[in-house]
């Protein structure tokens, strides 16, 4: 839906919408409707070609309709928002489902269209590159099966080279239809009226070049060929894309389905999307709750790391905020919704995502940059060699033979293999290596790359709450204070007591049974082990039992907290006995991935939202600068930060794993997500780290930078082969089947040097 923006007096008034384009094949096309759409007065556009999106911001004076108009005569099609229905939640998923049902009939058609260029072009390659297969009349049965692929399953290069042709452009699309048209039209004029049609005739395997009229040549396995390869390229290149818009699905499936509200003392179980704001709903232990609000009744401790990304709960009591999405660790709560709908928390984080997705340079595909010098170039001179012959009074059949043997020889066979099958190698590999490449566009982001940025909690640190420290007041045993604390702690849901009683059972072995168990709320736990009335829990509950912290003791506290970590009191018989500190641990190969991230010429910056103290004692553990460390960075402050390095000219990679670092993900140049974090995180990254270790991040790098020098060098490769045919084209020179040959060979040359992508190996565990 459109949104509209006050001005100042005198000022149109602005509004907003983002169109669905369709259409598009290249980088070029969304350079031609962004440019369209921008020369329309009173309009701002900026067209994403992953994501088919069209951000627009228009005048008053200019209507949906128009700009609707501008992008169909431009040769694409748009589409505006779907109209608002009642629940929100509900148009949503209803927009999505949509363009997903849209994007899988595409996909589907698509794979129509390569499964019958495949099953059709390779007899007829076949049978035209070796001899021994040419029975009589093989040629019309080589017509028969080519025939399909160049008209059916090559329509969409056809329809976009004359969509092309209509504004004055040429891609990789113009030169793919050209040549194979040509090499299908010329070996229809060549079998009907030339000699290529007479019974028994055969492409003999000559190594001799010498000059022919062309009347017995035909060209079908080219232009099957050619077809078929590059239609395996874009196919593989639409299932990349069609992954582009579910980070977004990710962050709203997150949020809780339905929800019981209070009415009149009663609890009504409601879809969440029939919320408003100053409803009273009940959140039980382990639902998430439903929206943003503020606990009216009840305490408990709500696990927010799917949205922040931090392991610590956070206690709440009668006025605290909640935030939706979050989950009650602990005990029933009464909550009052403040916000709904697109004003939530995860809604904004959702909408942060979304402009980062729209906002980040759409990565053009290598070949099509190059293809907008090569392929004018190649139709001049074929249309040079032409007129060239017919002034030398060659004839026009000698003529016409060299001028379509220049577009044969220039259409791209190898470069349609040049960067699908890199990056089906590349990306096999990694996916062995637990690595996973969402494109091809990813690829170009990584040589760039000089800062990664690294979430602490998950990434860095294992994200999970550990018994990380023991201190006991003067005379007391060290396994005494664990094995108490640890029996009361066994019985609490809390997940700092679930922490205490894994590291107490860990270090002491089995723990005693507890009996008269009690949970304080927000302070901690009691109970009776082995005759003892053990207390463990934070000092305020030391307090209720007029008990103090002995001063070592207390010092550890403070020294604790300053680390980040959360310190419990042990306590018994009216003794203060120890103080455990709970906190998230570094992963024990992180200062290794640290040092190859600096290796690979990167500098690391750590990012968190817990205090700068803690902060820098993660970082100094892992070799991170104390200038390079960004603490106290709010969940939709993090896109910020990442915006921020790239002001001050830098290419930044980002490493995270929660649902908050889902916007600053797709905002980076490069995106790597940790695959134990969450799908939101997943869907936003450019590149899933399967395992939880960080030295994959550098493994990952390594990587996508080896596929991308993989595919520079086949595509040089592959336009080397055609530059050095050219001239011979051009002078009548090129024997038919020594120009297969040729196009064979450097199709089997590309295709073997992407395999050598099957040796990466990660580095070496450092021992």
């Amino acid at each position: 839906m459109a949104t509209t923006t006050a001005r100042a007096h005198g000022v149109p008034e602005l509004r907003r919408v983002e169109l669905t384009i369709g259409g598009m094949t290249c980088a070029s096309c969304a350079a031609r409707v962004e440019k369209k759409l921008n020369r329309m007065d009173g309009v701002s556009a900026s067209v994403n070609y992953a994501t088919e999106k069209a951000k627009v911001e228009y005048a008053d004076t200019v209507a949906v309709g128009d700009l609707i108009a501008t992008v169909e005569a431009t040769g694409y099609t748009a589409e505006a928002p779907p109209p608002p229905v009642p629940e929100p939640d509900t148009q949503g998923r209803e927009g999505g489902r949509h363009g997903g049902e849209r994007e899988e009939r595409e996909l589907t058609a698509l794979r129509q269209r390569l499964t019958t260029a495949v099953v059709l072009a390779l007899p007829v390659v076949l049978m035209s590159m070796v001899p021994a297969w040419q029975f009589t009349n093989w040629q019309w049965l080589a017509l028969t099966l080519a025939s399909p692929v160049v008209t059916y399953a090559a329509w969409p290069f056809h329809r976009a080279a004359l969509t092309n042709a209509r504004h004055g452009a040429a891609t990789m699309d113009t030169l793919v239809s050209v040549g194979t048209l040509a090499a299908y039209g010329w070996s229809l004029w060549a079998l009907f009226l030339g000699d290529a049609g007479m019974p028994g005739m055969t492409h003999p395997f000559e190594f001799t070049i010498s000059r022919g009229d062309g009347a017995s040549e035909i060209y079908l396995e080219a232009a099957a060929g050619v077809t078929a390869f590059i239609l395996a390229g874009r196919y593989f290149e639409a299932r990349a894309k069609r992954r582009a818009g579910a980070a977004l699905h990710a962050l709203l499936e997150l949020g809780a389905k339905d929800v019981a509200v209070l009415r009149e003392g009663r609890e009504i179980r409601m879809p969440v999307g029939q919320l408003a704001v100053g409803d009273r709903f009940v959140v039980r232990p382990g639902e998430k709750i439903a929206t943003d609000g503020v606990v009216r009744e009840g305490g408990s401790a709500v696990d927010a790391s799917l949205l922040t990304g931090e392991a610590v709960p956070v206690e709440v009591g009668p006025g605290s905020p909640v935030t939706g999405a979050t989950v009650n660790a602990g005990g029933r709560i009464v909550v009052e919704a403040v916000r709904v709908g697109a004003d939530t928390q995860l809604a904004r984080m959702a909408s942060l995502v979304a402009d980062a997705q729209n906002g980040k340079a759409a990565a053009q595909r290598l070949a099509d940059r190059i293809s907008a010098v090569f392929v004018p170039a190649v139709i001049v001179l074929a249309l040079g060699t032409l007129a060239v012959w017919l002034a030398l009074g060659e004839g026009p059949t000698a003529a016409f033979t060299a001028a379509v043997a220049v577009l044969i020889i220039a259409c791209p066979c190898a470069l349609g293999l040049a960067t699908p099958t890199a990056l089906l190698v590349g990306t096999g590999r990694g996916a062995q290596l637990g690595i996973l490449i969402k494109g091809p566009q990813v690829l170009e982001s990584t040589r760039a790359v000089d800062t990664v940025v690294l979430d602490k909690t998950g990434t860095v640190t294992t994200g999970a709450m550990a018994l990380t420290e023991v201190h006991t007041a003067e005379g007391e045993d060290e396994v005494e204070v664990l094995r108490l604390a640890g029996a009361v702690e066994h019985a609490s849901e809390h997940p700092i007591g679930q922490a205490v009683a894994a590291g107490a059972a860990e270090r002491t072995g089995p723990l005693p049974e507890v009996e008269d168990f009690a949970n304080v709320p927000g302070l901690g736990v009691r109970g009776t082990v082995e005759g003892r009335a053990v207390v463990v829990g934070r000092e305020r509950l030391l307090h209720e039992w007029s008990l103090e912290l002995p001063a070592g003791l207390a010092a550890a506290k403070s020294a604790a907290q300053e680390r980040g970590g959360t310190a419990v009191a042990v306590a018994w018989d009216g003794r203060v006995r120890g103080l455990l500190v709970v906190g998230d641990t570094v992963k024990a190969t992180s200062a290794e991935a640290v040092r190859r991230l600096r290796a690979l010429g990167l500098r690391p910056v750590l990012l968190t939202g817990d205090n700068v103290q803690a902060a820098r004692t993660v970082a100094a553990q892992v070799g991170i600068a104390a200038q390079d460390v960004h603490a106290e960075v709010l969940p939709e402050e993090k896109v910020a930060v990442v915006r921020g390095l790239q002001a001050e000219g830098r290419s930044v990679a980002m490493v995270g794993d929660g649902v908050n670092d889902a916007a600053a993900l797709a905002q980076a140049d490069l995106g790597l997500a940790m695959g134990t974090g969450t799908d939101a995180a997943m869907e936003a990254g450019d590149l899933t780290l399967v395992r939880g270790d960080l030295r994959a991040a550098a493994d990952a790098i390594r990587l996508a930078r080896r596929t991308l020098g993989t595919i520079k060098a086949n595509l040089f490769w592959a336009f080397a082969y055609n530059l050095a045919a050219l001239p011979l084209a051009a002078a009548g020179l090129l024997n038919p089947m020594i120009a297969g040959a040729a196009m064979a060979f450097s199709s089997v040359f590309v295709v073997a040097n992407s395999l050598r992508l099957r040796r990466f190996a990660p580095l070496g565990d450092a021992s």
